[in-house]
C-alpha cells in the first residue's frame, strides 16, 4: 500500500520560522464515521519529510474545495496562534483568572489578549538595541527575543519614562527623583 501512494513534492513557505521547506504530500478524500453521528466527508493530506527529520503526519479538513497546499499553509500558520495562547497563559494569566462568574472571565480574556497585542506593539517601537535584548538562559541559547523579553523591555521603558514623574519642571520637585539602577531594573523587569 505505501509503495502505491502517489507522493508529490511541495515547497512550503514559513515552515516554523526556518523558511521554505520541501515536503512530500499525498492527498485524497474519504469519509469520517463516528458512532451515532452522520458521516462527514473529509479531505486528508499526508505529509512526510524526505529527509526523515519528523514523523509523517495526517492533516484533515472538512472543506473539500481546499487544495493540499492551502491545508498545509493553515497547519503551519496555526503555530503562531498556539504560541500566542501559550504566552498569554504563561505571562498574562489567561485561564487563571480568579473571577467567580463566567461573564467576568468572558470580559477579562479579551482584555488580556489585547494586552498581549499592546505589549507586542510597544516592544516593536523600542529602539533596535532594546528590542533585541533577551534574557540569557543557562540551559540553552535562544536566537530571538521571546514575549517575556518583550514584556521586560516594555516594563523597563515605562519605568524609565519621564511622563510618570509628578512634574517635569525641576523647580517643582520637592524631593530628588530616585533612579533605578540598571541591574535592579533588569532583575525586576525579568522577575515579574
Amino acid at each position: 500500500m505505501a509503495e502505491e501512494t502517489d507522493w508529490h513534492r511541495r515547497t512550503v513557505p514559513g515552515w516554523y520560522g526556518v523558511g521554505e521547506r520541501v515536503l512530500e504530500v499525498a492527498s485524497a478524500t474519504a469519509v469520517w464515521r463516528h458512532a451515532g453521528l452522520p458521516v462527514v466527508p473529509i479531505h486528508w493530506v499526508l505529509v512526510r519529510d524526505p529527509d526523515d527529520r519528523f514523523a509523517p503526519q495526517a492533516l484533515l479538513c472538512t472543506d473539500l474545495s481546499r487544495d493540499p497546499e492551502q491545508i498545509l499553509t493553515w497547519f503551519v500558520r496555526r503555530w503562531s496562534v498556539e504560541v500566542t495562547f501559550q504566552e498569554t497563559r504563561t505571562h498574562l494569566g489567561v485561564e487563571t483568572q480568579r473571577q467567580w462568574s463566567d461573564k467576568a472571565i468572558a470580559r477579562t480574556t479579551p482584555c488580556l489578549l489585547a494586552l498581549f497585542s499592546i505589549v507586542t506593539l510597544l516592544a516593536a517601537r523600542l529602539p533596535a538595541r532594546e528590542r533585541r535584548e533577551k534574557a540569557l538562559a543557562a540551559w540553552y541559547p535562544i536566537a530571538q527575543p521571546t514575549f517575556s523579553d518583550a514584556l521586560a523591555g516594555v516594563r523597563r521603558a515605562l519605568w524609565r519614562e519621564r511622563a510618570l514623574a509628578t512634574s517635569r519642571r525641576r523647580r517643582h520637585r520637592t524631593k530628588p527623583r530616585f533612579a533605578l539602577p540598571p541591574p535592579w531594573a533588569y532583575a525586576l523587569c525579568n522577575a515579574a
